[in-house]
């Protein structure tokens, strides 16, 4: 007789400890929004206090922080992701603004600051539109919620925001001059090195899942860009020779790719790969991939719902508990839940404890800070300059060593308007950071994202779906034009979304056991069609020997 099937326990991950703090390699490109931040934010503060108006560096500061964004991107793509992340700041600058002239109540000030972080969350992750995502839109509508407006004076000051956000975009934009495809070739090396490790251990699932990660990220630089110049195709022939690689590790040169990325570097001309004939432009399919597009926002937005909401609860409790404490600066404790939320509770966690470290000793920064930065206004700038450099420079090793930087400067800005009780804010800061990396975790926890065990289902479905389209393709005799590419690129996209949806439903609480098993076989299905459809174009037999 069988018996009743026992309802699935919810799932509650352990939260980790070893290795949150650890320092990871630099970024290949940390000096470029090192430097960036820089020159986007010295002009203006430099413009206004020799006007003796550092009062409105505010305003400038929330148009020159946008150099931050998109220094990954194809400058075709920068250039609109740019635009849009101004018009976002602005926008959330606005609404802030706004606000703060029509209502003093502090209550209504943390909402609209809850609200707003929410919803700058939701947007950069469903855009994504990459680091560093919603944190500095949610630091400057926050902060500009508590400074002293009459609405007669918001369109002066989103002009500033405005003048300050078109310099960051043109120095966004400047470095394209010099080195026109200069994000692809860093994609595309970035696949050919990801497919020489796996090619040296090619019964490592992590290096194969890495592999094909990377694999797909340059495809998505690649097919942002819109025109195909003839340095993009040869870029485009560099990324099939890294998805053999992952195809057939076993007849794969690691040297020989790794010999090619480093070709990549510097301005010279793309390293050409020979083997795919005259027909690569149908072979690459990239006019199909190009057709076909992304999911409409409206689709990506759903799954979000649950981070969103949780952004909301945590922003809005961190920010009124600091007030019931009488703390001066509400707005800290809110960007610090706001800070925290990440793709599950367990990073979510690994965030709040680099926040809180890195915090902590930021104020012990300022404190050794404040005395060079009180020698002068010009010295308070500098100061400011520096930090900005600093914190960008090493925040990409972890995030703690970049909030070591980002602490004082914020610290130090306040005293763009008046001198401030040293004291008074080093107190402020470590009670806000505490309540909001501490209510920002209960609220994590307590809102539940059912939805991650759901997306796994879906994503499952997704490389089922992709690798029968695949199949009937490499079985038909003479398959369309591009076909079996787009195919293939359908099915490594679905691979590499299952496996980001895992990862992401395995940090989660409260949820129903994973079908891990499951997962493992459809993606090793993946690889193995994967596989068949580049033996089935030849590729392997062309390229093998010579990758």
């Amino acid at each position: 007789m069988s018996s009743a099937p026992r309802p699935t326990p919810s799932r509650v991950p352990r939260l980790p400890l070893a290795g949150v703090l650890r320092l990871g390699r630099p970024s290949d490109i940390w000096f470029k929004p090192a430097l960036s931040v820089v020159v986007a934010v010295a002009p203006p503060n430099l413009t206004l206090l020799a006007l003796g108006r550092l009062d409105l560096a505010m305003y400038t500061m929330a148009g020159s922080l946008c150099a931050l964004y998109a220094h990954n991107r194809p400058y075709a793509a920068r250039a609109r992701v740019l635009a849009w992340v101004v018009l976002g700041m602005l926008g959330g600058l606005g609404v802030a603004l706004v606000t703060a002239s029509l209502t003093t109540n502090t209550v209504v000030l943390v909402t609209v600051g809850a609200l707003l972080a929410a919803a700058q969350k939701t947007v950069c992750d469903a855009t994504r539109v990459g680091p560093p995502g919603h944190v500095v839109l949610a630091f400057i509508s926050s902060a500009s919620l508590f400074v002293p407006q009459h609405l007669g004076q918001v369109p002066g000051h989103l002009a500033l925001g405005a003048a300050a956000g078109v310099w960051a975009w043109i120095v966004g934009m400047a470095p394209g001059l010099v080195r026109p495809h200069g994000p692809e070739r860093r994609a595309t090396a970035h696949a050919l090195n990801a497919a020489a490790a796996y090619a040296q251990s090619p019964g490592d699932a992590r290096a194969r899942a890495a592999g094909a990660a990377a694999v797909h990220a340059a495809w998505q630089s690649l097919l942002s860009t819109g025109a195909r110049s003839a340095p993009r195709r040869a870029l485009e022939r560099l990324v099939v020779r890294a998805e053999v690689a992952l195809a057939a590790p076993a007849d794969t040169d690691s040297e020989r790719l790794r010999g090619l990325a480093r070709d990549l570097s510097g301005t010279g001309p793309v390293p050409r790969t020979d083997g795919l004939g005259d027909g690569a432009d149908e072979l690459l399919g990239v006019e199909a991939a190009l057709a076909f597009g992304e999911r409409p926002l409206r689709d990506r937005l759903g799954p979000l719902a649950p981070i969103a909401l949780r952004t909301a609860v945590g922003c809005a409790l961190a920010g009124y508990v600091s007030l019931a404490l009488g703390v001066g600066r509400p707005y800290w404790a809110l960007v610090t839940a706001a800070s925290l939320y990440q793709a599950n509770v367990t990073l979510t966690w690994s965030r709040g404890v680099q926040r809180v470290v890195g915090n902590l000793v930021g104020v012990l920064a300022f404190a050794a800070l404040v005395p060079l930065a009180h020698v002068g206004r010009a010295a308070l700038v500098l100061c400011c300059l520096a930090l900005n450099f600093g914190a960008e420079a090493v925040i990409g090793r972890n995030y703690w060593l970049g909030s070591v930087c980002v602490t004082p400067m914020a610290l130090l800005i306040t005293e763009f308007a008046r001198a401030q009780q040293p004291a008074q804010l080093m107190t402020d800061r470590v009670v806000d950071t505490l309540v909001g990396a501490l209510v920002g975790l209960v609220a994590a926890i307590a809102v539940t994202n059912r939805r991650a065990g759901d997306r796994i289902e879906d994503a499952l479905s997704a490389v089922e779906r992709a690798r029968e389209h695949a199949d009937g393709l490499v079985a038909a005799e003479r398959p369309g034009p591009g076909a079996l590419e787009s195919a293939r690129r359908g099915l490594a996209s679905a691979v590499v979304d299952l496996r980001a949806a895992a990862d992401a439903a395995a940090g989660e609480w409260w949820q129903r056991a994973l079908p891990e098993e499951r997962v493992m076989r459809a993606e090793q299905a993946g690889h193995r069609t994967l596989a068949a459809t580049v033996r089935r174009q030849g590729l392997h037999g062309r390229e093998g020997a010579q990758a």
